[in-house]
């Protein structure tokens, strides 16, 4: 079988989706010698990876959501013949028409609309909406399979698309062991300049993820507080990362809220460790991998109370409501006011929880779709 994976969105700078693309990528390498995999990457990764023997990269530089990449894309694809294409995200080229599995991570797009959502002026955001609406629905109804990763999303896809359940296949992800590979902790906490106890977020700033809400929430902690608490942002840099230092500006809350940029893993993990919890306070999500890898390097987890976090961390996070700042102020303070054989049982059974989560299974799950899908 010959399968052809688009691996165009590898890499940390596409946060969730690089780290799905490099993780799924990695973990077939080891488990499938039989097959023969082609690899399309961007020429920032194409001669910096180290693939099996089975495996061949193809350079494929068109640039996601671009017009070049509905354009070149399928030719190129066509040209190796496949028998499978697995395109990661939903930017599957409209006349492509080959067979093809692909991964819809969530539909959050759907639901988040209007210029808050976007970078663009209304005229271009129009007709970039009409082109999302209308490649993401070929990609769902046109693919023999579709992946998700949860059930909540699977359910939300059949159910806005109206397609058999059992086209739709869930793939849990998995813990990137990476994070957990720490730096030394003092140097970290000075490298960011922390020096006071503090609660941690770490993704994309996306209006989704509801941070408004949590720096409102800091700004009252810290008003019924003797002792300074922070809120860690670690984020890519970026037109959203701007928009939430303004807020963070407008709101007064310069003095509570630590802006870092991107954090590589390493880093990361030594920050999940020494943080008071982390923060996963979105209004929405497809999984939630961050909150895992919180879990796994040792802090407590407080998170959302919306379907795909109950479902993905069920007991290990203590939930707030997302949409009332005093919610997850009165979360943050619980976690403050844990005594030291609370909070140790509660990081301990959450370290023991996400080894649940693998990688590895999940390729082993994708690898059976490819199977069923061609045979």
């Amino acid at each position: 079988m010959r399968i052809l994976i688009d691996g165009r969105i590898w890499g940390l700078e596409n946060a969730g989706l690089g780290r799905y693309t490099r993780n799924l990528v990695e973990e077939l390498g080891k488990i499938d010698k039989k097959n023969e995999y082609l690899l399309l990457l961007r020429k920032k990764y194409f001669d910096k990876l180290s693939l099996p023997n089975n495996w061949t990269p193809l350079l494929a530089d068109f640039r996601h959501y671009s017009l070049i990449e509905q354009i070149k894309l399928p030719g190129l694809i066509s040209s190796y013949k496949p028998d499978l294409v697995h395109f990661l995200h939903f930017n599957v080229p409209y006349f492509y028409k080959g067979p093809f599995v692909v991964t819809i991570h969530d539909i959050l797009m759907h639901k988040q609309k209007g210029l808050e959502a976007t970078t663009l002026s209304a005229p271009p955001y129009l007709i970039k909406r009409l082109g999302y609406d209308t490649i993401f629905k070929k990609a769902v109804v046109n693919s023999q399979k579709v992946i998700v990763p949860s059930h909540v999303v699977k359910n939300e896809v059949v159910d806005y698309y109206q397609i058999d359940p059992g086209k739709v296949s869930v793939t849990y992800e998995g813990l990137d062991e990476r994070v957990l590979q720490k730096e030394d902790g003092k140097k970290v906490m000075a490298k960011y300049q922390i020096d006071s106890s503090y609660f941690l977020y770490a993704g994309n700033a996306y209006p989704h993820k509801n941070l408004k809400r949590v720096i409102e929430a800091i700004i009252l902690l810290n008003k019924e507080s003797d002792k300074k608490v922070l809120l860690v942002v670690a984020t890519s840099r970026g037109i959203f990362e701007k928009r939430l230092k303004i807020e963070t500006e407008k709101i007064g809350a310069t003095d509570y809220v630590r802006l870092l940029g991107y954090v590589p893993d390493s880093d990361l993990g030594v920050l999940y460790e020494n943080s008071l919890a982390f923060v996963f306070s979105s209004l929405s999500e497809g999984f939630g991998l961050p909150g895992l890898e919180a879990l796994a390097s040792g802090t407590v987890l407080i998170a959302s109370d919306i379907p795909v976090f109950r479902e993905v961390y069920k007991e290990s996070a203590f939930y707030f409501n997302p949409y009332d700042f005093s919610s997850i102020e009165k979360a943050m303070q619980d976690v403050i006011r844990m005594k030291d054989e609370q909070r140790k049982e509660a990081i301990d059974k959450g370290k023991e929880f996400a080894k649940r989560y693998s990688w590895s299974k999940m390729a082993e799950e994708t690898l059976d779709v490819y199977k069923e899908t061609v045979l």
